[in-house]
């Protein structure tokens, strides 16, 4: 069992923690708001730390989950930050759903201070992490990675090595440029369904069963069907994933055209009001005349 650190308490790094906390792990954990640090270690015994350099400091793994690369680079390399104080052959576990860049350059911040690095975006959403069953995509070195896998195991249903640093976040980019395809086509098929006066309980009954199911399909058909969007991924953090898709995209030449226009789709429903709607709002969007 190891000493370890977590870095933001957000909906999906809480249950993480807990995770690793009931893997029999020592947790130590840090938030931006103390009172959910607080929170947490009595929920689940262990302790809470003022910054993430306290947090960091002596743990043999230091996880972290924040919002985007600039929260990322304020909790490791900023005033205070965790990388000031991760020891020497520890390792550094990132779960933010983040670019490409920014894994690179922590990398290198980790290796000129000799500790190891791996960017490991998950997909799941919130049920996924409080259930313990996470996809967790990583990218860095084989060794380092056989290293950590047995921990990341508290949270992870599948945890796999894309590559070289950086490639966890571009395979998160390829899993959110499929999941925005996917949740476009649900939302206009049920829109065409409901136009045409079919029962969509039946219709999905019958089709989630071919070629046309899918895991959106199974887990948000019905609240969808309900016109309720409070359970989920939300837009704005949708919109930020494809975002760095896009900008990732203009690199690399690929062509995203359908990524992009949901994007625009999006960008829509916030206009609506819709920036904390999950991301299968896409249907709030055609239904609103």
């Amino acid at each position: 069992m190891a000493n370890v650190a977590f870095i933001g308490l957000g909906v999906m790094g809480y249950p993480m923690a807990g995770h690793l906390q009931k893997g029999g792990h020592a947790v130590t954990v840090y938030n931006r708001t103390a009172a959910k640090a607080d929170k947490w270690a009595a929920e689940f015994g262990g302790t809470a730390k003022a910054t993430p350099k306290e947090a960091a400091e002596g743990q043999d793994f230091v996880f972290c989950c924040v919002g985007n690369d600039d929260d990322l680079r304020s909790v490791t390399i900023g005033p205070d930050g965790a990388f000031h104080a991760v020891k020497p052959g520890a390792i550094f576990i990132d779960n933010t759903t983040a670019s490409a860049s920014v894994a690179r350059e922590l990398r290198a911040a980790a290796d000129e201070k000799g500790f190891g690095f791996l960017d490991a975006p998950v997909s799941g959403g919130q049920a996924g992490a409080e259930n313990g069953a996470l996809t967790v995509m990583v990218g860095g070195d084989q060794a380092v990675f056989d290293q950590a896998k047995p921990v990341i195991d508290c949270y992870a249903r599948m945890v796999g090595l894309m590559g070289e640093t950086g490639a966890g976040q571009l395979t998160k980019m390829v899993n959110q440029i499929c999941i925005a395809g996917l949740v476009q086509g649900l939302s206009e098929g049920i829109h065409f369904g409901k136009a045409a006066g079919l029962d969509i309980e039946k219709v999905i009954g019958v089709i989630s069963k071919g070629a046309a199911g899918s895991w959106q399909m199974e887990n948000r058909w019905e609240t969808m069907n309900r016109g309720f969007y409070e359970y989920g991924f939300a837009v704005d953090w949708m919109r930020k994933d494809l975002a760095i898709c896009l900008d990732e995209a203009r690199s690399n030449g690929a062509s995203l055209p359908v990524a992009a226009l949901v994007d625009q789709f999006y960008a829509e429903v916030q206009k609506m009001g819709g920036n904390r709607f999950d991301t299968s709002s896409l249907l709030a969007r055609l239904q609103r005349d």
